[in-house]
């Protein structure tokens, strides 16, 4: 399996639509603060000005520049398989995504933490996010982080097994106001 995890381009406007539409059905947030999008895609099949604007936000935080007040500079990367031996195409196919948090906010230290991963539901049970989660601590031991906070909902028992398996290390679980399920924090030393 080869798994590259990326920055977003043009081309990407239908597949990060179909994910975020997808996981949108399990009370998951594909773009994970990354920006906003219409429901609609440009009429002509080309990227539109939302398409646009949600390229230019991801190009901020990565950048961390222009980022509104209270905002760290974060990475939105898609997380692309290109796996010829399993039979699928030859083209890569972007299967998930990761969300990179530089920094701990007082909401991500009690709630969301370093790292979101999301895994197209076709391409689960497969090691993807086990994957995805390894190089974004990469990411993050890049930068000098190693002390890094994963959390997931206490009802998720795969991403807490995705967590556990990258060495995660429960501290607690946390109720955020106005959500009826706990989060359940890990740290992870890399």
């Amino acid at each position: 399996m080869t798994l590259t995890l990326r920055l977003p381009i043009y081309s990407d406007e239908a597949r990060v639509r179909e994910l975020n539409t997808m996981c949108s059905t399990e009370r998951f947030d594909f773009l994970a603060g990354a920006g906003e999008l219409s429901s609609q895609a440009g009429s002509d099949g080309t990227a539109n000005s939302d398409w646009t604007g949600f390229l230019e936000s991801v190009r901020q935080q990565h950048e961390g520049t222009d980022l509104p007040a209270g905002w760290l500079p974060a990475d939105f990367l898609l997380a692309e398989i290109n796996d010829r031996e399993a039979g699928w195409s030859t083209n890569p196919t972007v299967i998930g995504r990761a969300s990179i948090r530089y920094g701990l906010t007082e909401n991500l230290l009690n709630y969301d933490g370093h790292i979101g991963y999301a895994v197209a539901p076709e391409f689960r049970r497969h090691g993807y996010a086990t994957e995805i989660l390894r190089q974004s601590l990469g990411l993050l031991a890049n930068q000098g982080i190693h002390r890094v906070l994963v959390t997931c909902d206490d009802d998720n028992a795969g991403s807490a097994a995705v967590i556990e398996a990258n060495g995660g290390i429960l501290e607690d679980l946390r109720f955020k106001p106005g959500d009826g399920i706990p989060k359940r924090r890990y740290w992870i030393t890399n």
